[in-house]
């Protein structure tokens, strides 16, 4: 059936009248004439979407709606039109998404009219609502049938916390090699290594050297330095003293000063199974944080190794985040995570904070790969001195 324009325009100005006066049902009669032709526009299905809505037709209004989503996939209006509803329904998983998509679309546009930010607005407080009642109901569930998500461990709880919307997953994103197939995991427990008691166990000899350097600084840099070939990568604390550095070996060699002033930390070093790869290989520094300092969200190079902190001087208030998962930072407590995992770290205390630093292959790496990880390597490192 077609209809002139002449009378498209006359039902479709009723219609809108219809709704200025909150008549919800005239309204929705007179734009459904204009749909049953054939000759709707996206916005007459809106608009008798808004009639039905008045009218309380909430299978109407859907119906209108998705026939204006199935023309503008991104229309911001439908969309978080489609949640309200859905919300009146009672389904909060079903509203939920469609608030959500509603959010994301408006993020395309440049300037939106106030009504519509105000409706946007509160879909974002109702998607924290869902969140809030999605979580108390898991949560009850979880008590219900005897599981205390505390005690089945961090994974569990970080799971939790994806699924509530309350973190992010955390993947590794190394910022030079990705090696495939290696557990997305932050943090690891010294007590799976054998040789970290015997370590912990020299941490006053190590701490009192890393003392002595403190007192006499020849040697320590900032831990950040821009390259003098190359073009910088952003850091906040690029070339900056408040994170130093005082490196035992550095590109694979010790730093002869500086090994013969710590004799205790080298000796200990040299029981580890430290990478040994040209040009590369072993890494180990004191990392020298100053009062007030942060150390902002970053990735490191490779996730083919893992970072190892043996703290030394440690005031209280400083933290260590590696994805998820934050910990104290504790005098004689190792920290060891996969750095290729965002993280970062805070020293808010008034004093200066020292880790004994060094790297180790990642556990799950076996010989064969780590042989043809140490040939790769060091053949990217002899292109890269071919070149100098």
């Amino acid at each position: 059936m077609t209809m002139d324009r002449a009378r498209l325009d006359a039902l479709a100005n009723q219609g809108i009248a219809a709704l200025s006066r909150g008549d919800g049902r005239a309204a929705r009669d007179l734009l459904s004439q204009i749909t049953a032709t054939g000759q709707a526009s996206i916005q007459i299905w809106l608009l008798l979407a808004q009639g039905c809505d008045m009218a309380d037709d909430r299978a109407g209004a859907k119906a209108a709606l998705a026939r204006v989503i199935a023309d503008d996939a991104n229309n911001p209006y439908a969309l978080v039109m489609m949640g309200e509803i859905l919300t009146r329904d009672g389904d909060d998983r079903a509203a939920f998404g469609w608030y959500n998509r509603a959010l994301d679309a408006a993020n395309l546009y440049n300037q939106l009219p106030p009504d519509l930010v105000q409706r946007l607005g509160r879909a974002q407080d109702e998607v924290g609502a869902i969140q809030g009642r999605f979580t108390a109901g898991m949560n009850r569930a979880l008590a219900s049938a005897g599981v205390d998500p505390v005690a089945a461990g961090d994974r569990f709880s970080e799971a939790l916390g994806i699924l509530t919307g309350q973190v992010q997953p955390q993947l590794q994103q190394p910022t030079n090699f990705y090696y495939p197939g290696l557990p997305q995991r932050a943090f690891y427990d010294p007590a799976e290594f054998d040789w970290t008691a015997a370590l912990t166990a020299q941490m006053p000899a190590i701490r009192a050297e890393a003392e002595a350097v403190l007192a006499n600084r020849a040697g320590v840099s900032p831990y950040v330095e821009a390259p003098k070939d190359r073009p910088a990568k952003a850091h906040s604390l690029m070339n900056d003293p408040r994170w130093s550095a005082f490196h035992l070996f550095r590109g694979g060699q010790p730093l002869a000063e500086n090994a013969a002033r710590c004799p205790a930390t080298m000796a200990a070093l040299a029981d580890l199974p430290l990478p040994r790869i040209t040009g590369r290989s072993p890494m180990a520094l004191f990392s020298i944080l100053a009062p007030g300092t942060h150390i902002k969200p970053h990735c490191g190079m490779l996730n083919t190794r893992l970072i190892c902190h043996l703290p030394l001087i440690v005031p209280p208030n400083c933290r260590l985040r590696v994805g998820n998962h934050t910990r104290h930072v504790e005098a004689g407590t190792m920290l060891m995570f996969d750095d290729s995992i965002e993280h970062e770290a805070w020293n808010d205390s008034d004093q200066i904070r020292v880790v004994l630093i060094f790297e180790i292959w990642r556990p799950e790496l076996t010989a064969a790969e780590r042989a043809g990880l140490t040939a790769l390597f060091e053949s990217v490192a002899g292109y890269e001195a071919d070149q100098a």
